[in-house]
This record gives structure tokens, C-alpha cells and sequence, in this order.
């Protein structure tokens, strides 16, 4: 039993280093993940210079205009991660070195999820001092803590989605597509729904982050009328599911 479990915690480790050496050797994915970054530092400068809030927006708010966007490149470097592998045919080599795909594809969501957690935090609350220096004393502050942490998990959570629809799709393109319109069509449909709104709308990490960033976009017709924390623990929940669901079809596939 202890022989099992440390070649199985070794394995673990051996493809969470394979994983990270792949993700910062793909030009494409660090050059994604750098705009990530940027995004929303370069939102919050914008916003100050052109004074385009609304009067009841918040600091906060305002800062984090164009996080949304940053959020879909998350996506990106998720879906490419793995479509990425494909379209090279590394696969087979991830495979060959490591036949346990679970193993691998955990460790991709590893690699994912706390890239896009880091780079988030470090950008948003950059770009939240950046936008509370430059914007008018007029504007309510909000609540940076702990939205902040919750911004971030936001885009790991998109970054998996990316993993998981990529997982599913295998082509970059498709799963691109696929995942922004996942990010962006529960908000645009949800309202169809009636009652059923406060779930269809808010079921989308892009939902839970207009939320965490008190927005005064964020309305209960357009990101359901669940609170940020627990629309959060919903896309979180449903994100996992879908992965589990990509690994599952991973492992009955030919590569």
C-alpha cells in the first residue's frame, strides 16, 4: 500500500514539472497569459483617462472594466494548453511518458488554475490602486477584500473551463469559440428564463466576476440574482464537472 501511494504521488509530481516546463516553453500561451495581465491594468488607465464611469460605479468597478476581457484570455491559455498538444502531436509523447491521463490532465488544471489565480491577483489589485489613484475622490471606493481573492479564483475557474472544453473539442479554434460562448451566453439568455434566471444567468465565471467587482453592469437581469460568492461556488462546481467529464471521455479516446 505505501509503494502504491508514493508512485502515485511521484507520478503526480513528475507530470505537474512536465506540465510547467511545457506551459512557460509555449510562446503562445506565456505571450497570452502576459496579456492577461496587462489587460486590466491597461483598463484601469484607460477608464481614468477618458472619466467614462457611471456616477454610481465604484473604484472598484471602474478599475476592473476590461477584467471581463482578461477573463476570456484566461480561457484561451486554458483551451490551448491541451488543443495546443494536439494540434503539434505532442500528445502522444505526453501520454507515452506518462500513460495515466488523469494524472496528466490534473496536473494541467494544477498548472492552469494557479497561473491564472496569481496573475489575476497581481494584476487586479494592481490595476484597483491604479484606478484608486487616478479616479475622482466622487467615486465610492466598494470593497477590494476579499473580492479580490474571488476575482482571481474567477479566472482560474475560466481557465479550467478552457481545459475542459479544450479536452473535449481538441481543436483550438472550436474550442476558443466554445468556451467564450460559454463564458458570455448564460448572461444573455438567462433573462429568457424567468425564475429561472438567478441560475441560467449566473452560471458563467464571467458572471461571478461582474459580481466580485461590484459593477453597476452587474444586474440581476443580465448576471442572475445570486450573491458573487455563492454564483462563484456554482460556476466552480459546475466548471469541475465538466472537466471530470472531459477526463473521462480523454481516457476512452484514441489520442
Amino acid at each position: 500500500m505505501t509503494g502504491d501511494t508514493t508512485t502515485a504521488r511521484a507520478g503526480f509530481r513528475q507530470a505537474l514539472a512536465a506540465e510547467w516546463i511545457k506551459f512557460r516553453s509555449v510562446r503562445s500561451t506565456v505571450w497570452t497569459t502576459l496579456a492577461t495581465a496587462v489587460v486590466p491594468v491597461a483598463g484601469a488607465v484607460f477608464v481614468a483617462a477618458t472619466g467614462s464611469l457611471q456616477d454610481d460605479d465604484t473604484v472598484i468597478g471602474g478599475s476592473l472594466t476590461l477584467a471581463v476581457v482578461a477573463q476570456m484570455l484566461a480561457a484561451v491559455v486554458g483551451a490551448t494548453t491541451v488543443t495546443g498538444e494536439y494540434a503539434s502531436g505532442t500528445i502522444r509523447t505526453t501520454f507515452a511518458a506518462n500513460p495515466r491521463r488523469g494524472t496528466v490532465m490534473a496536473a494541467k488544471a494544477a498548472v492552469v488554475a494557479a497561473v491564472m489565480y496569481v496573475t489575476a491577483l497581481v494584476s487586479c489589485s494592481l490595476a484597483v490602486l491604479v484606478g484608486d489613484a487616478l479616479l475622482p475622490d466622487r467615486y465610492a471606493a466598494g470593497e477590494p477584500l476579499p473580492a479580490l481573492f474571488g476575482i482571481a479564483a474567477s479566472f482560474a475557474v475560466a481557465g479550467l473551463l478552457g481545459l475542459a472544453v479544450g479536452t473535449l473539442v481538441r481543436h483550438s479554434a472550436g474550442a476558443v469559440t466554445t468556451v467564450i460562448g460559454l463564458l458570455l451566453l448564460p448572461s444573455l439568455f438567462g433573462p429568457l428564463f424567468g425564475d429561472a434566471r438567478r441560475w441560467i444567468a449566473g452560471l458563467s465565471p464571467t458572471a461571478a466576476l461582474e459580481k466580485m467587482t461590484q459593477t453597476s453592469d452587474a444586474t440581476a437581469e443580465t448576471v442572475g440574482s445570486l450573491g458573487a460568492w455563492p454564483s462563484l461556488w456554482l460556476v466552480t462546481g459546475s466548471t469541475l464537472a465538466l472537466l471530470l467529464i472531459g477526463i473521462g471521455a480523454l481516457r476512452r479516446r484514441d489520442v
